[in-house]
This record gives C-alpha cells, sequence and structure tokens, in this order.
C-alpha cells in the first residue's frame, strides 16, 4: 500500500512520491485527467508524462482507468476532484493571461512543483517565469520534459531552493528585478505552512514587489477542512484503492491570519472570488456534497494588486 508520510515537522523532507511532494502528483494527475474532457478549462499535455515520470503507481493507475472517478461510497469521487483542480487551474491560468495582458513581463511561480505553465501558457514576447521549489523537484521536472523533447514556451529560470530558506536572496540571484512588478502565484501552498511562515512568506513577497504587482492565492477561512472527520472519511475511501492519505497529517493547524487580511493591510487590493462564483463562470454546479459544500464556505480565491 503506498503511503504519503507521517505528519508534518520542522526541517522535514520529501519527494514527489511522498508527504507533501505527493500532493504535487495529485494535483498533476488531476489536471491530466482534467485535459481530457471533451471541452477542456485547461489543456495540460504535460502532466501525464511527469505523473508517470514519478511512478506513484496510485496515480498510474487513475491515469490507466483502473481506478473509477465515480464512487459513491467516497465522501468527494475523483470526478468531483477532477472538476474542483479544472476550476482551480483556470483561475491562476487566467490570473497570468490578464497579468501579462496588462503589461507585466516578470512572473513567480511558488513551490513550482509539477507546474507546467512555463511551457504550455501562452507568453508575450520579454516575460521572464521564474520557478521557485526544491532543487530535487526543479531539477526532476527539467529533465523529465527535456527527455521527452519539450522546451519551455518562456524565458524561465528554475530557482532550486526550499521555501523555508533564504529565497528572496536566491530569487535575486537569479536575474529578479525588484524594480518591476510582478505576477505572483502561491498555488495549494499556503495551508502546508506553519501560520509564522504563511506571514513571513507573504511579507517577502510585498517586500520584494514594485507597485503595480499582482498576486494570486488561496484564502482558507477555517482549516477544520482539512481535518474533520468528513475530510478524514477520505483516507478511508481511498485505502481501497491502495493510497493511504491523511491530509491533517501533512498541513499546518493553529490560528493563522487571514490572507486578505494580510494583503489589505500590506498595501494591497485585494479581490476574493467565492468557489462557487468560479464554478458557475465556467459552467459547473457544486455538487450536494458535504466536503465540497465546506470547501465551498471555507476556500475562497484571491487576486491582489500592490498600491
Amino acid at each position: 500500500m503506498s503511503t504519503f508520510g507521517t505528519a508534518r515537522a520542522d526541517g522535514d523532507s520529501w519527494d514527489l512520491a511522498s508527504s507533501v511532494g505527493a500532493t504535487a502528483t495529485m494535483v498533476a494527475a488531476a489536471r491530466a485527467l482534467a485535459s481530457r474532457e471533451p471541452d477542456p478549462l485547461l489543456d495540460d499535455r504535460f502532466a501525464e508524462p511527469l505523473v508517470r515520470a514519478v511512478g506513484h503507481p496510485f496515480f498510474t493507475r487513475m491515469l490507466d482507468g483502473e481506478i473509477p472517478l465515480e464512487d459513491d461510497e467516497m465522501p468527494m469521487t475523483f470526478q468531483q476532484r477532477r472538476e474542483q483542480m479544472a476550476v482551480r487551474t483556470r483561475f491562476f491560468d487566467d490570473f497570468f493571461s490578464a497579468a501579462t495582458g496588462d503589461g507585466i513581463r516578470q512572473a513567480v511561480i511558488l513551490a513550482a512543483g509539477l507546474d507546467a505553465r512555463a511551457y504550455r501558457l501562452t507568453w508575450p514576447e520579454g516575460t521572464v517565469v521564474f520557478e521557485v521549489d526544491q532543487p530535487e523537484v526543479i531539477t526532476f521536472k527539467s529533465l523529465t520534459l527535456t527527455q521527452i523533447g519539450e522546451e519551455p514556451a518562456v524565458e524561465r529560470r528554475a530557482v532550486g531552493i526550499d521555501l523555508r530558506e533564504d529565497w528572496p536572496t536566491a530569487l535575486r540571484d537569479n536575474m529578479f528585478d525588484t524594480s518591476e512588478p510582478t505576477a505572483w502565484i502561491a498555488e495549494g501552498l499556503l495551508p502546508y505552512l506553519p501560520p509564522e511562515a504563511q506571514d513571513r512568506l507573504l511579507a517577502n513577497i510585498t517586500a520584494l514587489s514594485a507597485r503595480g504587482s499582482r498576486l494570486a492565492t488561496e484564502n482558507i477561512s477555517d482549516m477544520s477542512v482539512f481535518t474533520d472527520e468528513r475530510a478524514r472519511n477520505m483516507r478511508a475511501s481511498w485505502r481501497k484503492y491502495g493510497l493511504d492519505i491523511d491530509v491533517a497529517e501533512l498541513v499546518w493547524l493553529g490560528e493563522r491570519r487571514q490572507v486578505a487580511e494580510h494583503l489589505t493591510a500590506s498595501g494591497w487590493t485585494v479581490t476574493r472570488y467565492p468557489t462557487e462564483q468560479l464554478y458557475a463562470q465556467h459552467g459547473f454546479a457544486l455538487p450536494d456534497n458535504e466536503i465540497l459544500a465546506k470547501f465551498r464556505d471555507a476556500v475562497s480565491y484571491v487576486s491582489a494588486e500592490l498600491n
């Protein structure tokens, strides 16, 4: 049986088949499946080869159709997970398209994981995309895509460093220009940071950002969406297919400041997008599902611009 590891601790480590790293593979697998839809919200042809290269058997079986996407015994089916990931991915895709359309030519993807936006999105000439993640993750993705003959669609600068280290200096050392406005995304990252590390990350982003910079991320008002009984029931449902994961062991609990509040106090103008609004925007209705209903109420998406 595949496992995602034990509870988090300061200084812990992982790869793309374990602990927090495996959540990047889960996201990529969901993007690969979402890209197969008849009229998909996204086209991520890089997700499947990356997932297969990781080699985690559970996700490989998902791609091969050996695990049913719909299972009434699951608190949240894989089909619902696929739709949720399509909506989330499209939000961040559209954020970058709008930012570069308005003239921003510097982008940063924090905790990039298996994110292939530097390869699959259309970027204006002169744009530079920085990807920040652990060195092993950066190396794995770069080598895998090179081996299948793929090249970035933009100038890509990969910055291999753990976000718990001095990543702002590493970013500047790779010719990041603090005088130019930047489009930042932190997708699916903040719950995996301790509360104080979340605040530090947002403070660093603000310090590195010129006026007119933009940021997109999630705002989570209630961390119990990852830890209550309904969320834990997902572990039992997935286990029968060979996946043993307890998200409650991967996220950092405790009181944390709301992202929108932090950014507003730091000089950003914040716009919030409720999950239900984004589903409706793309023609989806939120299923009558307890877990998704709680996520709808607790998780919203945020875009912000530095004044």
